[in-house]
């Protein structure tokens, strides 16, 4: 028996956070998920346009949802309760369709971005797929990490991550980068070398949503031109907003104060 010293609902989501915040960083950029026609569906739906960023729900038969289990240290166990099915073939047309006025392109692991994958490929543009904790060994996050060219990890897996970032770099990708929590970040461009940097420091709120602001802001110096330590550096700068809010971005605080 444990007693939590804090609960709370809030907008969960690899793809919400790294939306929020590339619409923070002033990105025009366009969220297509999964919402159910049900509480959370629409609860997760208001929240998100308080924020002023723009949304596009696609139907689906329950809204995704998980309680993450945290430790003080930023440990944390995530237990899904409920996952939409698969999209249908109408969904992923209309999702697609927005790939013609996009500059780049971000596809997370789910059943939606599986099965945009080869549309995203085919546009040629760059395409960012965060792999989370993958081991280089399981099936689900092979097609992802074949078809990303940029790659993200972070560092709870227990796999060899450099081989992980070597083999994504020895493909399609053009840099894989590792994100290292408190120990920084680093990345592996197509040529092997290896650059890092450290953690912004800043006071830990909560460590939800850190990896997918590291993205967005890693993503805008890329697409800005930067150098993949420039690149990191970005990352590193935003994932201390998203480590300063207990919501996956501060846009959601102050959606709530509103």
């Amino acid at each position: 028996m444990r007693f939590a010293q804090d609960a709370w609902w809030t907008v969960g989501g690899t793809s919400a956070g790294k939306a929020l915040h590339l619409h923070e960083l002033g990105v025009d950029v366009t969220l297509v998920t999964p919402l159910g026609d049900d509480d959370d569906g629409r609860r997760v739906h208001t929240a998100l346009r308080r924020t002023g960023l723009s949304v596009l729900p696609l139907g689906a038969d329950v809204t995704e949802s998980h309680t993450n289990l945290m430790t003080t240290q930023g440990e944390r166990v995530s237990v899904y309760t409920s996952a939409p099915a698969a999209p249908s073939r109408a969904d992923t047309a209309t999702a697609s369709a927005l790939f013609d006025r996009a500059d780049a392109l971000v596809i997370d692991l789910s059943p939606l971005g599986r099965a945009l994958l080869p549309a995203a490929v085919a546009t040629g543009l760059p395409l960012w797929t965060d792999l989370h904790d993958w081991d280089g060994a399981a099936d689900y996050q092979r097609p992802f990490a074949q078809a990303g060219t940029t790659v993200v990890i972070n560092d709870d897996g227990h796999g060899d991550a450099r081989a992980v970032m070597a083999d994504a770099v020895a493909g399609r990708a053009t840099s894989a980068i590792r994100t290292l929590g408190a120990a920084g970040a680093e990345v592996m461009t197509a040529d092997g070398r290896v650059e890092s940097v450290p953690a912004v420091a800043c006071t830990v709120v909560d460590t939800n949503g850190a990896g997918d602001a590291f993205a967005a802001g890693a993503l805008v110096a890329q697409c800005l031109g930067g150098s993949p330590r420039e690149q990191l550096a970005s990352g590193a700068a935003q994932a201390a907003r998203a480590l300063g809010s207990r919501h996956l971005s501060p846009l959601l605080d102050a959606s709530r104060e509103g």
